[in-house]
C-alpha cells in the first residue's frame, strides 16, 4: 500500500494537480470565511465548473475546497463572532472571547495549527482503512449493501439530538423523492404523472446545489440579512511553538474523535465538534476558561472539524455511502465524471484513489502555509456586500443548474429544491437528512430488492454481518424513543 501511496504523491506533485490543490484550499476558505457558505453548499456550487476538467483534478479540486472551507468558517467566527460554516459554531465560543481579550492571533494561530493537525489525522485514517474496507466490501452481499445504507440512515435520527423527529422526517422525505422516476429493477415509471423529464428522477447536482445555496440566500432575503461584518486588522503577535506544545494532547484527542464521528453517516462535523469540545472541557486542568477565551477549546473544535473530513470520506469510498452533506455532494460530482464510488473504484482506478489520498496530504500542508501567511487577508472576507453575494450565489446557482445537462428541468429542479430548503430553515428541519436520505434510498431499494432475488427474505437474518448491522440500525432507531421516555 505505501508503494500504491507514494505513487499517487508522485502523480500530485506536478504543475496542474498542484495548482489545482492551491486553488481549491484558497476557494475553500474564501467560501469558508463567508458567514452562511458551508463546505457542502461551496462544493456543489463549484461542481458544475469542473465538468470539463479531467476526474482527477475535478476530484482534487473538490476535495481541497472541502478541506479549505472546513478551516475557513473559524476565521469570521474567532474575528466577529459570526461563524462562516455550521462546526465553527464551537470555534467562535472561545475565539470569539480570545479576540475581545486583545488577542485574535493567538486564536486564529491556534486555528489554523489544530486544524492542519486534525486533517492530517484524518487522512492518514483514511489511508489506513479505507483500502483493507473496501478490499472486504468487494465481496459484500447485496443484503450487506442494505444494511449498511440502513445503518446509515439510523445514525441522521439518532445523532440529531432533541430535533431527531424533525431529522427522521426530513430523512423520509428524502428516501420519498428517490422514489421518484423509473424502478431500478423493473423499468416502470413512479410518480412521473407521465412527465418525461421525470422519467430519470430529479438529477442530484441541481438539488443539491438548490437546497444548500439557494435556500440560504432566500432565507436572507426573508430575513433583510443584508448587514456587513466589519472586520478591523490583526495586531497582536503569533504565538510561539511553546503555545502549540502545550496543546498537543488536546489536539491528538479532538482529532481522534472528530475523525471517529466524521465516519458515521450523517454524524458530521458540527457533532463532531460540540463532542470534541465538551471532552476536552472534561479532561482540562482549568475548565472554568472554557467559553471565556480558552485555548483549548479552540484547539478541540477545529481539530475535531477538520478530522471529520477524512472520516468522512471513508465511507464514501469504500462503501459509496456518504459521511457527510459535503460527501453526498462528492458522489453526484463523481457520477458526473463516470466514476462510481465504491469498492470497485478501488479495483477499476487505484491509480486515482491513491492521488485522492496523496492530494489529501498535500493539501494539508498548503492549507497550514497558506492558512499562516494570509490569516491577516481573509477575515477582509467578510466586508462583502450581502447584496452581491447573494446576487453572485443566485446566478453561479442557477447557471450550474443548467449546465450540468443543458436543461431547463435542471434549473426548475434548482429552484424548486431551494423553495423546498429555505420552508425548511424556516421550521427548523435540518437539510442534510433530505440529501442522505435521497442518495442512501437508492442505495437501500436496489440491494434489498438484489438481496432477496438471490437468496430471499431470510438472508437478513442468516448472514451474520447483515443481522449485526440491522440490529444496531434497529438500535439506533430506538435509542431518541427510549431517551425521551426516561
Amino acid at each position: 500500500m505505501l508503494e500504491s501511496l507514494f505513487g499517487g504523491i508522485g502523480l500530485v506533485l506536478a504543475v496542474a494537480p498542484l495548482v489545482t490543490i492551491v486553488a481549491g484550499i484558497v476557494l475553500g476558505i474564501l467560501i469558508g470565511a463567508m458567514p452562511g457558505l458551508s463546505p457542502s453548499m461551496g462544493v456543489a456550487l463549484m461542481v458544475p465548473f469542473t465538468y470539463g476538467m479531467p476526474a482527477v483534478l475535478a476530484l482534487i479540486l473538490l476535495v481541497g475546497i472541502y478541506i479549505g472551507s472546513s478551516y475557513g468558517g473559524s476565521i469570521t467566527g474567532i474575528m466577529v463572532n459570526a461563524p462562516g460554516t455550521p462546526s465553527a459554531v464551537v470555534t467562535a465560543i472561545d475565539g470569539y472571547a480570545l479576540t475581545r481579550q486583545g488577542k485574535p492571533s493567538t486564536a486564529l494561530g491556534t486555528s489554523i495549527i489544530a486544524s492542519s493537525f486534525g486533517g492530517m489525522f484524518g487522512t492518514l485514517i483514511l489511508i489506513a482503512f479505507s483500502v483493507p474496507l473496501a478490499a472486504a466490501a468487494v465481496r459484500f452481499h447485496p443484503s450487506e449493501y442494505f444494511a449498511f445504507a440502513l445503518f446509515g440512515m439510523a445514525t441522521i435520527a439518532s445523532l440529531a439530538g432533541d430535533h431527531w423527529g424533525k431529522a427522521f422526517i426530513a430523512m423520509l422525505l428524502g428516501l420519498f423523492i428517490a422514489t421518484i422516476g423509473t424502478d431500478p429493477i423493473s423499468g416502470a415509471e413512479r410518480f412521473t404523472f407521465g412527465t418525461t423529464a421525470l422519467s430519470d428522477g430529479f438529477l442530484l447536482i441541481p438539488a443539491l446545489i438548490g437546497m444548500f445555496a439557494l435556500s440560504e440566500v432566500f432565507r436572507g432575503i426573508e430575513k433583510g440579512d443584508f448587514r456587513i461584518a466589519r472586520v478591523a486588522g490583526v495586531s497582536d503577535p503569533w504565538p510561539r511553538f511553546a503555545h502549540y506544545w502545550k496543546l498537543k494532547w488536546v489536539t491528538l484527542r479532538s482529532s481522534a474523535v472528530g475523525t471517529l464521528i466524521g465516519v458515521f453517516p450523517g454524524a458530521g462535523a458540527t457533532i463532531g465538534s460540540f463532542i470534541s469540545y465538551g471532552i476536552a472541557r472534561r479532561f482540562s486542568r482549568n475548565p472554568e476558561e472554557f467559553g471565556k477565551g480558552s485555548p483549548e477549546g479552540v484547539t478541540a473544535a477545529e481539530a475535531a472539524d477538520s478530522g471529520s473530513v477524512g472520516g468522512a470520506m471513508v465511507p464514501l469510498l469504500a462503501l459509496g455511502i456518504p459521511g457527510s452533506a459535503t460527501t453526498a455532494v462528492l458522489i453526484g460530482a463523481m457520477m458526473i465524471h463516470d466514476l462510481t464510488p465504491g469498492p470497485q473504484l478501488f479495483v477499476r482506478s487505484p491509480d486515482m484513489i491513491y492521488s485522492i489520498f496523496g492530494a489529501m496530504l498535500i493539501a494539508q500542508f498548503v492549507l497550514l502555509f497558506v492558512g499562516l501567511a494570509g490569516g491577516r487577508l481573509w477575515v477582509k472576507v467578510a466586508n462583502i456586500p450581502r447584496e452581491l453575494l447573494y446576487v453572485l450565489i443566485t446566478m453561479m446557482a442557477l447557471v450550474g443548474a443548467f449546465a450540468v445537462r443543458n436543461s431547463m428541468f435542471d434549473v426548475f429542479t434548482c429552484l424548486g429544491f431551494g423553495i423546498l430548503g429555505w420552508i425548511m430553515r424556516r421550521y427548523d428541519y435540518p437539510l442534510a437528512p433530505v440529501i442522505l436520505g435521497l442518495v442512501l434510498g437508492s442505495i437501500a431499494e436496489t440491494n434489498f430488492r438484489r438481496a432477496i432475488m438471490m437468496d430471499g427474505p431470510g438472508v437478513f437474518v442468516t448472514r451474520p454481518l447483515t443481522a449485526v448491522l440491522i440490529a444496531l440500525a434497529l438500535a439506533f432507531f430506538l435509542y431518541p424513543f427510549l431517551r425521551r421516555r426516561h
